[in-house]
């Protein structure tokens, strides 16, 4: 058999394989179809490769293997998933593979992130954004702006930022040479890196706001996030008792149940309940805080949210909000609350199909409805006036008896908009600024870069008028318009930026986002909260009122 017939064989065979699947939990997971059943599936599957024949014997042209697996990758099976409902997902290898990396939390490689950006005369290249702090990369010195002229002796020109990424992996140890173009030098610079273990961490900003107010912003929910969330708040304890914590999970996306469960462990009391998940075709299951807070003093917790906080960041804002045990501010959630179980297929490719339904401790159904909404309106556009109507949301209650809302994400105890960094309130001239590359370091417009070339930057740096005055300069030679009006109104943001870019150049992409961080009013905001929280801690101890717990 010819290996275009095999792989051809493959797809279909895989295809079917999905199918199956499917089958088995409607029928052997829950209860014995009727023969009526099974035939009309049969026929349904018949369907399929008869189609699927005719299209390869009959298609005006010929069908090359690309082109069937991505008949079947990017039709067949991911068009068989979306009409169940919009999370259930295929992931060919290539995808699966990410997935996992993405899940364990590190890496073989050299420690830094790329993308592709376009210089003056619109060229792409794949150019450095940061290297991560202690990583091979960022001992050799590679800066930020660097642009990779190849990997090992091979051109990265015309190449895309994840086949790159794919030269720089490999196992522990090996050796990659990386030829580098940077700005102020005539050739290119080359360095010989050592390939070692590069950790991907969740927990990526973690500091005190003022002595015992702690702030930690998770990204993800990943297999090291409840370690990484224990080891930052060890590290508060040790520099004094903590008076007050914000927990910013605002545009986190979810990631492992299993994380959720053991980061809300760590802020409930032993026992209590962090989310239920019911489904068809395996048995409910409760989770439980199996340690709890084990007798370390209370402190008040604000959990900052917005609209893209979604599935796991949902159960955890879900679990202490129902408990009483945190205040949670900003904007009422995605509302992803449908459970994926990733099954393996064929050839390390994975199904992930929705397999529960997630539900608070109160008993609230954290899934938005997604009946009758395109993919793109469910994922992209939310109605403001919609999700202030709590009418039709079911209505459950907390521990200690306050009312809280279910049937479309987390609503927000304390409304909290208008975010310094948030892309829908920028305006015009904020726009045309990211579009002009001025705030990227690596980028070919930056104004970082262009300082950097002739100043050094400490820590006691400030953006003074002297600063906004060469930023002035630098915009007019770029020829990047603005009025007055747009730059005092976006004066804020623009000093906040200055100062992060020449941070993260200088002393590491951390200290970049603790700028931004310091200078967000959401989060200073969310400050302002922690005697509401700590009201909350007065009412738990109350007498409770009974709760529904499992819907």
């Amino acid at each position: 058999m010819a290996p275009r017939t095999r792989r051809a064989l493959f797809s279909v065979t895989l295809f079917l394989a999905c199918c199956a699947l499917l089958g088995s939990f409607i029928s052997n997971k829950v209860a014995a179809q009727s023969a009526s059943d099974e035939s009309t599936l049969r026929d349904s599957l018949h369907q399929f490769t008869d189609v699927y024949s005719l299209v390869e014997q009959n298609y005006a042209e010929p069908l090359d293997q690309d082109k069937i697996d991505k008949a079947i990758y990017d039709g067949a099976i991911p068009g068989m998933l979306h009409a169940l409902d919009p999370h259930s997902n295929f992931y060919d290898p290539k995808a699966f593979a990410q997935m996992r990396e993405d899940q364990h939390g590190k890496y073989y490689g050299v420690g830094m992130s790329i993308q592709p950006q376009p210089d003056k005369t619109g060229v792409i290249h794949i150019v450095v954004l940061a290297p991560f702090e202690g990583t091979p990369a960022f001992k050799a010195g590679i800066r930020p702006g660097d642009v990779i002229l190849s990997v090992d002796g091979k051109p990265a020109v015309g190449l895309d930022s994840a086949a790159v990424a794919a030269m720089l992996k490999g196992p522990r140890g090996t050796h990659v040479s990386v030829a580098m173009q940077r700005e102020g030098h005539d050739g290119p610079l080359t360095f010989d890196l050592v390939r070692d273990e590069i950790p991907r961490y969740s927990v990526d900003l973690a500091f005190l706001l003022k002595p015992g107010v702690g702030y930690i912003h998770i990204t993800n929910f990943m297999e090291t996030t409840s370690r990484e969330l224990g080891d930052a708040l060890d590290n508060f304890q040790s520099a004094g008792p903590l008076h007050g914590l914000v927990l910013d999970l605002r545009n986190n996306p979810g990631g492992l149940l299993n994380e959720a469960v053991s980061v809300s462990d760590k802020f409930l009391k032993e026992g209590q309940i962090v989310v239920s998940q019911r489904g068809r075709a395996f048995p409910d299951q409760v989770y439980r805080a199996a340690h709890g807070e084990q007798g370390t003093d209370k402190y008040p917790i604000v959990v900052l949210v917005n609209r893209n906080t979604a599935s796991a960041a949902e159960i955890v804002s879900g679990a202490l909000q129902d408990h009483d045990r945190a205040l949670i501010a900003g904007e009422t959630t995605f509302g992803k609350g449908l459970v994926q179980t990733v099954f393996n297929v064929s050839e390390d490719t994975g199904l992930a199909l929705t397999t529960y339904h997630y539900y608070t401790p109160s008993g609230r159904l954290i899934q938005r409805s997604y009946d009758g909404v395109s993919a793109y309106d469910y994922f992209f556009v939310r109605d403001d006036a919609k999700k202030a109507d709590k009418s039709n949301l079911e209505v459950k209650l907390t521990d200690s008896g306050r009312t809280v809302y279910g049937g479309g994400g987390i609503t927000p105890d304390e409304k909290v908009t208008g975010g310094l960094f948030d892309p829908e309130n920028f305006n015009r001239f904020q726009t045309s600024l990211l579009q002009h590359y001025i705030f990227v370091i690596s980028g070919a417009g930056s104004f970082a870069k262009h300082y950097l070339a002739t100043h050094s930057v400490g820590r006691d740096f400030v953006v003074d008028d002297a600063i906004l005055q060469q930023f002035k300069d630098f915009l007019k030679a770029n020829q990047v318009d603005y009025s007055d009006a747009e730059f005092t109104a976006s004066l804020d943001w623009i000093k906040t930026n200055i100062k992060a870019e020449l941070f993260t150049s200088q002393f590491g992409q951390l200290e970049g986002l603790k700028v931004r961080a310091q200078a967000d009013p959401e989060i200073a905001k969310a400050t302002t909260f922690l005697p509401e929280a700590m009201a909350l801690e007065d009412r738990d101890k109350e007498p409770q009122k009974t709760a529904s717990l499992v819907p």
